[in-house]
This record gives C-alpha cells, structure tokens and sequence, in this order.
C-alpha cells in the first residue's frame, strides 16, 4: 500500500536540497556582455533589453569595475563606432571605440577579470555583415580572415585576455591564432563562437549594437536543424587552436550545449542571448512570472546542460542573488 521508494525524503528542507543540488551555478561562471558607443555622451537605455544600456567609455569603466566586485568572472566588449564603412576599419583602428574601450578596461582592472572582446566586423560594417562582402554581395570567406587577423592583432594590443571571432567564417581560429603567435601574442586566448544559429532571437542585440544588416546571415551561420554540423564546426576549431569554444543562442540549443559538453576537449560557453533575456523581460513586466526565480531557472538550466561559463545580460544581479 506503500511506496518503498521515496524520493522526496531528499526535497523536505531547504538544507537537504542544497546538500544534494547535483547542478552549481556561481557568479565565477558568469560572463557580463557590454556595450560601448563612440557616439554616447551619457548610458542610453536599449528598448528592447530593459536594464541594458550602451555606455560611454566612463560608464563602461565604472560598470565593469561594479560587475568584478559583484564575483562576474568576465567581461565581453562590443564596440558601437560613430561611422561605418564597407570593410569595417573601425575594428582595426588603434582609436576605435572598441579598441580604445579594451586599453581604459585593462588599464583599470588589470588581471582582475578577464576582459574578452568581440572579434567580428558586424558591428562595424555599412551593411551589416559579419565580414568584407564580393562583387556579388555575398560575403568573402578570405578577404574576411585577413580582417579578422587585423582586428585579432588589435584587440590583443589593446589588453584583451581572449578573443570571442563570432563571424563563423571558415578557418577564423586557425588564421587568428598564427596572426597572435606570430606577432608575439601567445599568451592571448580563444573562445571561439563555434556553433553560431542564425536564429531570430538575435533581434535586440541589433538595437543594441545599432546594426547596419539589409537580409540575413544563412549562408554562414548554422540552420537551427543542424545538429552534427554544429560538432563538426567544434572540432575543427578546436584543432585550429581554439582554447574554449561557445554555442549560440543558449535556450533553444540546449541539445546542442549538452553534445558540446560531451565531446569537446576545452572549456564551453553558452549566450544566453538577447532575444531570450527579452522574453523573460517582458513576461516578468507583466506580471507573468516570477522574474528573479525565472532567471536563476534559465541559467541553472544552461549548466546542468553542461556549459562551463555563461555570457548572460543578468550576470551582476544573478551573483548578487547567488550570494
């Protein structure tokens, strides 16, 4: 008449389940995602992503300094310039934003953190795209390495720990990691974004970053059906030298994050994206959900898929919730 099993002698108090909690989640394993704009003279709030904002070179100092006291293990830069051109040469410019940003950052926290920085000309270009564009209008795969070993070259100057080439151009870690080792950078780091979706929940992020795109980026990020080509893509920037990998967006690939965990042999990450922090925004806004609750769901839910480190728009109020 009785259960011989009972399961739930393990749930009775808080105690009993935070000693059997098999999933840890801690603000070390946080990556804070950051916006700097050359144009801002004060943070502007992003529409779509309440609570974020593109800061100004000041503000992004005093954020970043507030998020390494807060116990976020990292910081990853995006870079807003005042003007855009077809080959993105605000990437390479010693003064660009993002670059100018990387050297305040390191000045001001040193080995502190580690400071990560976007290494793709999206954010940059006049159209758009994550890399220099044909005759055709279609992206150039190796016209758009030669960039990316610039722009490597660049950021690692300017002070970054790691390099984040989130453009899925074919051979991007390989052509990155000879630029740094033969320029001396040997000690700058990878986390390659090795299985980049071109999925929808992208749409806040181009507020936020004030892209420039006319269609969409099929032909060289992944289709969300994909599985096997997204371990394929692991593997081979992880023998071009990747020193950690990333899978993008979180939610929706959270099979693909497992199979990642799995297989790869360096650390993963995942990005919780834009779209998906706006969802739980918006939700919790209404009245929906309970959003603290929910964000904490979202981001244990990520590790016990098995990502070692999460870039994730909450990481600041998620640690101080987790302390």
């Amino acid at each position: 008449m009785f259960p011989e099993h009972r399961p739930r002698r393990l749930r009775g108090t808080a105690a009993l389940r935070r000693l059997v909690s098999e999933t840890t989640l801690r603000p070390r394993q946080l990556i804070l995602p950051m916006f700097v704009a050359e144009a801002a003279d004060a943070p502007r709030p992003i529409a779509s992503m309440p609570g974020v904002v593109q800061h100004t070179r000041d503000s992004l100092r005093k954020a970043a300094v507030e998020a390494v006291r807060a116990g976020v293990g990292g910081l990853m830069i995006f870079g807003i310039p005042r003007h855009h051109d077809a080959e993105g040469s605000g990437a390479t410019d010693e003064n660009g934003i993002l670059n100018v940003a990387l050297r305040d950052l390191r000045a001001e926290l040193g080995d502190d953190t580690v400071l990560m920085a976007d290494t793709c000309l999206d954010e940059f270009t006049d159209h758009g795209h994550c890399g220099v564009l044909d005759e055709n209008g279609g992206v150039d795969n190796d016209a758009t390495l030669r960039r990316y070993a610039d722009m490597a070259l660049a950021q690692a100057e300017a002070g970054a720990h790691l390099l984040g080439p989130s453009g899925m151009m074919d051979g991007q870690v390989g052509v990155i990691r000879s630029a740094l080792d033969q320029n001396g950078y040997t000690e700058t780091g990878i986390l390659a974004y090795s299985a980049k979706y071109a999925s929808a929940f992208y749409g806040p992020f181009r507020e936020a970053v004030d892209s420039q795109l006319k269609g969409d980026r099929k032909t060289y990020q992944q289709d969300p059906g994909n599985a096997r080509e997204a371990l394929r893509e692991i593997e081979l920037d992880i023998s071009e030298g990747a020193d950690a990998i990333m899978i993008k967006p979180a939610l929706s690939y959270l099979d693909i994050v497992r199979a990642a965990a799995e297989n790869s042999t360096v650390p993963v990450a995942a990005y919780n994206i834009s779209g998906e922090y706006a969802m739980v925004e918006a939700a919790a806004a209404n009245g929906w959900i309970e959003r603290e609750r929910t964000v904490l769901e979202v981001l244990t839910s990520i590790r016990r898929a098995g990502a070692d480190m999460i870039l994730t728009y909450w990481a600041v109020e998620a640690a101080a919730w987790l302390d």
